[in-house]
């Protein structure tokens, strides 16, 4: 094989609504925590369950959409790579931490969960944030390279629901 892959693949609900910062050049920046449960029987055959909490970082559209967009408990899907960062505390202990470089989100869940966080979210009714979402989603620019490409127009589509599942 020639030459490495660094990719993450990860689906999980936020921790905390993500913090939107911008450089000194002026580049958003978007930093959130993420977790991913686990669930696995023991030595002992008890059901255990794990969660793991991933920092993740999108940068320029990316963070921008996810700073306008994502809230906390929100199912997302995150494509990227991971990185660490090392550095010395102030004992002089040698310490590494890891994080997420987004590269590509995407919303999941039903339609209805983020009718309900973005309406407590703005304080509105979720009927008052789906005309606004419709509104937005007809007037806003093209989406960034980094989102997955629609695939077809959105109000030709219905919501799956569980009578669509085969099985």
């Amino acid at each position: 094989m020639a030459g490495s892959v660094n990719k993450v693949i990860l689906i999980g609900r936020l921790g905390k609504d993500p913090e939107l910062k911008f450089t000194p050049s002026g580049a958003p920046v978007a930093k959130f925590s993420l977790a991913t449960d686990e669930s696995f029987k023991d030595r002992s055959g008890e059901q255990q369950k794990r969660t793991e909490w991933h920092n993740i970082v999108a940068w320029n559209k990316l963070a921008e959409i996810c700073g306008q967009y994502l809230t906390k408990g929100k199912l997302v899907y995150i494509e990227g790579s991971i990185r660490s960062n090392q550095w010395q505390d102030q004992s002089g202990n040698k310490r590494t931490t890891y994080e997420i470089i987004a590269q590509r989100m995407q919303m999941l869940g039903s339609r209805a969960d983020s009718e309900r966080a973005a309406g407590a979210t703005a304080g509105q009714s979720p009927e008052a944030s789906a005309v606004e979402d419709a509104e937005r989603s007809r007037s806003a620019e093209p989406p960034a390279p980094t989102e997955p490409p629609p695939s077809s127009d959105s109000s030709d589509r219905s919501e799956i629901t569980d009578e669509d599942v085969p099985f």
